[in-house]
């Protein structure tokens, strides 16, 4: 693996991290924007990310429970040299929202816009052109499949998913996923480069809908709300079953306040369409669930402005 630049395609919560870490890391980064994009909001998170990693770098020195695991490795932590990689991260990252510019001589590209097929397939035929010959596509989705979007790439070859968690500089993992024309060349480098910027590599050798975190997660947090919707118990009662059941740090209605309530939402308005990229098993599993049900707590917590943590109170009131 050589890759020496990456174009992070979105400049979103994730594609701003996405970004963000790999600048830390060292790598030169174009965030390839739209032109109707507001700029000026994508440097704000850049820079909120900054203070955040700053923060977290000084929190890491006296406390090694705070560990963030995509800053340093706990045994050869240098505050000073990541203070500096965390200043120069933001020098590394460029924001352009021309396609020609943003995309010459990229090796990379790492997609992360909308989790919609037919905007990602669009994308896709709007820069194929444009790509170097060298350049590997990887997407940030965490639903769709590889194969669904491959041929709009026009190099199906050097093209799989990447997917990266929230907070990634905390939460370390990332997806890598192939599909059936995906050369091993490609999925062997990009778990190389995964390790180059401090992630840990997470290979999925076949498809699958939800990949690894989300086909676990998901139906999870799903089950739950099901015993929410159809009254068998409360959120704190079926949180304190799993936690004290299993010894997890939190619940399913913790994990939601978390994430959020109008990301809960959506999760749960997706998996009520069970959309044709899910596999049929997955289907079977998802329709028998009260989705009414569901939105309808939801969506009574979302109007009175409980959005969950960040917010203050969701499932349950957090202190400022």
């Amino acid at each position: 693996m050589n890759y020496k630049k990456i174009v992070v395609a979105g400049g979103g919560i994730l594609g701003s991290q996405i970004a963000y870490q790999t600048a830390y890391c060292g790598y030169a980064v174009n965030i390839l924007v739209r032109k109707e994009d507001d700029q000026e909001a994508i440097k704000a998170k850049l820079d909120k990310l900054h203070s955040t990693y700053v923060e977290a770098i000084n929190a890491m020195s006296d406390n090694k429970e705070l560990w963030c695991r995509g800053i340093a490795d706990i045994d050869n932590f240098n505050k000073e040299e990541c203070l500096k990689n965390a200043e120069e991260a933001l020098i590394r990252i460029k924001i352009i929202d021309d396609q020609n510019t943003a995309l010459d001589d990229a090796d990379l590209v790492v997609e992360s816009i909308t989790e919609n097929i037919d905007v990602k397939a669009e994308f896709y035929k709007s820069i194929a052109s444009l790509l170097p010959e060298k350049t590997v596509v990887v997407t940030n989705s965490s639903t769709l499949l590889p194969s669904k979007l491959a041929k709009f790439t026009g190099r199906p070859n050097k093209y799989l998913a990447m997917h990266f968690a929230n907070s990634i500089w905390k939460n370390n993992i990332s997806e890598i996923m192939k599909h059936s024309g995906t050369d091993d060349q490609y999925f062997n480098e990009i778990q190389e480069f995964a390790k180059s910027i401090k992630m840990i590599p997470l290979a999925a050798q076949e498809e699958k809908s939800g990949y690894l975190l989300n086909s676990m997660l998901v139906p999870f947090l799903l089950c739950a709300m099901d015993l929410l919707a159809n009254g068998v118990s409360d959120a704190q009662t079926i949180d304190k079953a799993w936690t004290l059941g299993t010894g997890a740090p939190k619940g399913p209605f913790q994990i939601m306040d978390t994430v959020g309530l109008e990301t809960a939402k959506n999760i749960v308005l997706q998996y009520q369409k069970v959309p044709d990229i899910f596999d049929p098993l997955l289907k079977k599993m998802m329709l028998p669930y009260n989705y009414d049900g569901m939105l309808e707590i939801l969506n009574k917590y979302i109007e009175e402005g409980k959005l969950g943590k960040a917010a203050g109170e969701g499932f349950y009131k957090y202190d400022e």
